[in-house]
């Protein structure tokens, strides 16, 4: 919570989830709780392990028991484009969805349940994408790269990624490169990318040019163990001037610490974390987002302070 006392829910309590497969490493119900705290709200947010088979019913289920929404991490970005009854501009246009916001029909408009008692009226689920617009603003802040006009390696083309290399091509990068280790994915993504946006030059495979951003994409760093996600015998890691790790917990990931020893600008995911969950936040709540609320409680979860 916001000053690390414990607020126990009540029977009025409207609640929020995020759902993961893993789940225990994430750090949204402190944010989201402290934003609720800070702004006197009567709601609480849940960490939730979800199957990828058991999406679609974990989905209906939460809206039955009358959640105000959710978000949606690894693995099921890309499944619940499937399984959400409508999608929002920003899930169609980046392709994955990681907030839902639950709806209920007023008179034949629809309104999110966290500003309307759904009453037994019929109830929807709407997919939107805040990760996208979170990655460009939190490469500019944390990472001190502007993306327009930059190279970029992309690795992975799951939910996350896939939703990355659509909106760095939208923001207008120079040349994209993507790596995947499922090859038929990769492709799949060049191709909708080259057809959406000709102007942009999109490739499969490491570049043989330097970059300005190296972008883990992947969910390689978030186990103990895990390998690093780029291959840098093919691209060592000093041939890049800025490496983000979507990643933030751990804060500093086996990528991250190659990539300063090779003298590279790091950062890890807690920014685009920020931006996205406050503006999930807005569209449960209808309501501004305490957005300094949030980021001090992104720092003592993951740092033990302030950052």
């Amino acid at each position: 919570m916001a000053h690390g006392y414990p607020r126990f829910p009540s029977a009025g309590t409207r609640l929020c989830a995020v759902f993961g497969q893993p789940i225990r490493h994430s750090a949204s119900p402190a944010l989201h709780n402290a934003a609720f705290e800070a702004a006197g709200l009567d709601w609480a947010y849940v960490a939730c392990e979800v199957e990828p088979r058991f999406l679609g019913e974990a989905l209906v289920g939460a809206g039955r028991m009358g959640f105000c929404g959710l978000n949606l991490t690894v693995p099921h970005k890309l499944e619940a484009l499937e399984w959400v009854d409508v999608l929002d501009e920003s899930a169609r246009a980046w392709g994955a969805v990681n907030t839902v916001v639950f709806e209920v029909e007023v008179d034949g408009e629809w309104f999110p349940v966290g500003l309307r008692e759904p009453d037994g009226r019929p109830i929807r689920s709407k997919g939107y994408n805040t990760d996208a617009d979170a990655l460009i603003r939190a490469l500019k802040e944390d990472l001190r790269v502007e993306p327009r006009s930059a190279r970029v390696l992309l690795l992975g083309a799951g939910g996350a990624a896939r939703s990355a290399a659509l909106r760095l091509a939208d923001e207008g990068v120079l040349e994209l490169w993507l790596v995947n280790r499922t090859l038929s994915k990769v492709e799949e993504l060049a191709a909708e990318i080259s057809n959406r946006y000709p102007a942009v030059t999109v490739e499969v495979g490491y570049p043989e040019s330097d970059v300005e951003i190296i972008l883990n994409g992947t969910s390689l760093g978030l186990k103990s163990g895990d390998p690093l996600p780029l291959d840098t015998d093919r691209f060592p890691l000093e041939r890049a001037d800025g490496v983000y790790d979507m990643i933030y917990r751990p804060a500093v990931t086996p990528l991250l610490t190659a990539a300063q020893a090779a003298g590279c600008q790091t950062a890890n995911g807690l920014g685009m974390l920020l931006y996205q969950g406050a503006a999930a936040w807005e569209l449960w709540t209808g309501r501004p987002a305490p957005l300094e609320v949030m980021r001090e409680a992104l720092g003592r979860e993951v740092y033990g302070g302030p950052r």
